[in-house]
């Protein structure tokens, strides 16, 4: 699909990678309809060009509104992504009954391409580095089984109704607008006490970290020009990987402290995480895309970014 010339809604659009991945798609020359309910957004981060529409994806009558036969594709990226929900069960429910409804209205509407933002927290703790065929996936946390949930939901619409589905699994995605992850927490702890930094768990999980130019950027590329179908799934990350000691130790020499790091304990940093997580991204590279940065490339870029956004 060439972007330019359609309309293109973003779910979530107010949010840390929707509003990067709207600004990218009006850059291309889509229209952008940007459709959340500012819950963990903000209006702000919407771009000037863009149409926001404020909006309860939960509710039927607001995804009518959303989803027009003017629309061309769905880019879907609302969730609640708190890994530690208070409310799981109520995460669960949103997460897929919004995912289900808005299925249903392209269905009704004829829409026909509908990408949606999953997360490599559906594989659990799978080998390294992870392929999109790998099985079992077997998530640890409610946020991805309810990611995994809403895989299959894309899955039964893309082969009964004839919607061609990008489905995409972030690594850890990092830059400006971040918020509620460990770099803009950790710039935040030391600009509070800059001669001692607290870590979650024992330092040495790694994972791979994206930046979010790259991500919204692979996404635009695999709309344009990925192949296949009806449904299409691919890995979004890089192909190396950064330990949060590593993180911590690029972050303060960004701000230029030398705290010592202390440590909860633990191989994990919290319930439902996953200590080590590498995807392969084969896939991605054979569409003919690469990423900008690497992994601790991607991770300095973001610091300095959140850095003079937090100061």
């Amino acid at each position: 699909m060439d972007i330019s010339d359609r309309t293109a809604l973003v779910t979530g659009g107010a949010g840390f990678v929707g509003s990067h991945l709207s600004e990218t798609l009006l850059d291309a020359g889509a229209d952008v309809l940007v459709a959340d309910d500012l819950s963990n957004g903000r209006a702000e981060w919407v771009p000037a060009d863009a149409t926001l529409l404020e909006t309860d994806l939960t509710e039927p009558e607001d995804v009518e509104r959303a989803v027009t036969a003017a629309v061309d594709i769905v880019f879907h990226l609302a969730a609640r992504k708190d890994p530690n929900d208070d409310n799981p069960r109520g995460q669960f429910a949103e997460n897929t009954a919004a995912t289900h409804l808005l299925l249903e209205r392209c269905r009704q509407t004829s829409v026909e391409r509908f990408a949606f933002a999953s997360s490599s927290t559906v594989y659990g703790e799978a080998e390294r580095p992870t392929p999109e065929a790998h099985t079992p996936l077997e998530p640890i946390s409610v946020y991805g089984a309810s990611k995994l949930g809403e895989e299959g939901l894309v899955s039964t619409f893309a082969h009964s109704h004839g919607i061609t589905a990008d489905i995409f699994r972030f690594a850890n995605i990092v830059g400006p607008r971040l918020r509620g992850a460990v770099i803009p927490d950790f710039v935040e702890k030391l600009r509070a006490d800059s001669e001692r930094l607290t870590i979650l768990g024992d330092g040495r999980q790694e994972k791979s970290y994206m930046h979010v130019d790259d991500c919204v950027d692979a996404m635009r590329h695999v709309a344009e020009h990925g192949t296949g179908g009806p449904v299409r799934t691919y890995n979004l990350g890089t192909r190396a990987t950064t330990s949060v000691d590593d993180i911590a130790e690029i972050v303060a020499d960004v701000l230029g402290v030398d705290p010592v790091f202390e440590y909860t304990g633990g191989a994990r940093g919290w319930t439902g995480d996953v200590p080590r997580m590498r995807l392969a991204i084969d896939r991605l590279l054979a569409t003919g895309w690469e990423p900008a940065h690497e992994s601790d490339a991607a991770v300095r870029r973001a610091t300095r970014q959140l850095a003079a956004e937090l100061d």
